[in-house]
C-alpha cells in the first residue's frame, strides 16, 4: 500500500482520544453512584464480590452510560452542527458513519458483560439500551417529549444501575423489596433532576420541536414540577425508612431534604439562571441521600 494511500485510510480512522470525547467520560458518574447504592443496600459481604463490583462500576459507567451518549450524539449530529459543532461528529473528528459504529459495539460490550454478571442485571442491562436507543434514535426519540425522555433517562441513570449494584451482590438473583422500592423512588426523584438540565437550551428546543419541560410549561411552572418530584420522592423515602424501623436514617434524609426546600425556595425565584447552581447544591444532598438510604438498608440486613 502506498503511503498516501495509507495515510488516507488512517485519516478516516477516529483517534483513541476522540473515542473517549464522544463517549463523555464526565456523564459516568452518576450511575456509577447508583451502582455504588445498591452494592451497599445488599447487605451482603463485600469479601469475594470485588471483581463483580468492579466488572459492575466499568458496565454501568464506561460502557452503558458510554454507549447513551454515542447514540445520542450520533442522532443529533444534524442539531449538534448548529448548536455545538465542535462535538466529534459535527466537527469531523469522527469520521464517516463512526460514531453510530462505536455506538453499536459499545452496545455489543455492554451485553456481553451484563451476560456475565446474572440474568438481573443482562435483564437490566438490556432494558436500559433499548431506553437509549429509543430515547435518541427514531422514530420513537423519546427526547421529543419531556415526560418520556426524561423517565428514560432517570431510569436508566438511577434506577436500573442501582438494581445492578444490589443483583451483583446477590449473585445476579432478585435484589430485595425495599431495594426495589428505593430504586424506584430515586429513579422518581431523578425525572426532576433530568428538567434541570433542560433549562439550559429552551429556545433551541422550541426551534427544534423538543418539547422538554420548560418547553411546553415555561421555566417557572416546569420549575415546581421538577421540585415536587424531587421533594416527593424523598418524602416516601424518609417514611419508607421510618416504617423499617430506621429512624435515625429517616431523620437524616429528611434534614438533607428540609435544606433542599430552602434551596428550592431560591431556585423557583429564576429557575432558569439558578438550575446550574442548584444542581451543585441540591442535587449533590440529594444524591448524598441516596447513599444514606442504602447505608440504612445495610444497617438492616446486618
Amino acid at each position: 500500500m502506498s503511503r498516501p494511500a495509507s495515510q488516507a485510510m488512517a485519516a478516516e480512522l477516529p483517534t483513541p482520544g476522540v473515542i473517549l470525547e464522544l463517549l463523555k467520560p464526565i456523564t459516568w458518574f452518576p450511575p456509577m453512584w447508583a451502582f455504588g447504592c445498591g452494592v451497599v443496600c445488599a447487605g451482603t459481604a463485600f469479601q469475594g464480590r470485588w471483581p463483580a463490583i468492579a466488572i459492575g462500576i466499568v458496565l454501568c459507567g464506561p460502557l452503558l452510560c458510554a454507549t447513551s451518549q454515542a447514540v445520542n450524539d450520533w442522532f443529533d449530529r444534524h442539531v449538534d452542527a448548529i448548536n455545538e459543532p465542535n462535538r466529534p461528529i459535527p466537527s469531523g473528528r469522527m469520521p464517516g458513519r463512526w460514531g453510530l459504529y462505536v455506538a453499536m459495539v459499545w452496545t455489543a460490550l455492554s451485553l456481553l458483560v451484563a451476560a456475565r454478571l446474572g440474568a438481573w442485571v443482562f435483564a437490566a442491562a438490556s432494558i436500559g439500551l433499548l431506553l437509549a436507543w429509543a430515547y435518541s434514535a427514531p422514530p420513537i426519540r423519546l427526547k421529543l417529549n419531556g415526560w418520556w425522555g426524561n423517565a428514560a433517562c432517570a431510569l436508566c441513570y438511577e434506577g436500573f444501575a442501582w438494581v445492578t449494584g444490589a443483583a451483583v451482590m446477590e449473585g445476579g438473583s432478585t435484589p430485595q423489596a425495599k431495594t426495589l422500592a428505593l430504586a424506584a423512588l430515586y429513579s422518581l426523584g431523578a425525572h426532576g433532576i433530568m428538567t434541570l438540565n433542560d433549562f439550559k437550551s429552551i429556545e433551541g428546543d422550541r426551534n427544534l420541536g423538543i418539547a422538554s419541560l420548560p418547553a411546553q410549561m415555561g421555566a417557572e411552572l416546569a420549575g415546581e414540577v421538577a421540585c415536587v418530584l424531587m421533594a416527593f420522592a424523598q418524602v416516601v423515602v424518609v417514611a419508607l425508612l421510618a416504617l423499617w424501623g430506621l429512624p435515625l436514617f429517616a431523620v437524616l434524609v429528611a434534614l438533607s431534604l428540609g435544606v433542599q426546600l430552602l434551596l428550592m425556595r431560591r431556585l423557583l425565584r429564576k429557575p432558569r439562571e439558578l438550575a446550574p447552581w442548584y444542581q451543585g447544591t441540591g442535587v449533590s444532598l440529594y444524591v448524598l441521600g441516596m447513599m444514606v438510604s442504602a447505608i440504612g438498608l445495610r444497617y438492616l440486613s446486618t
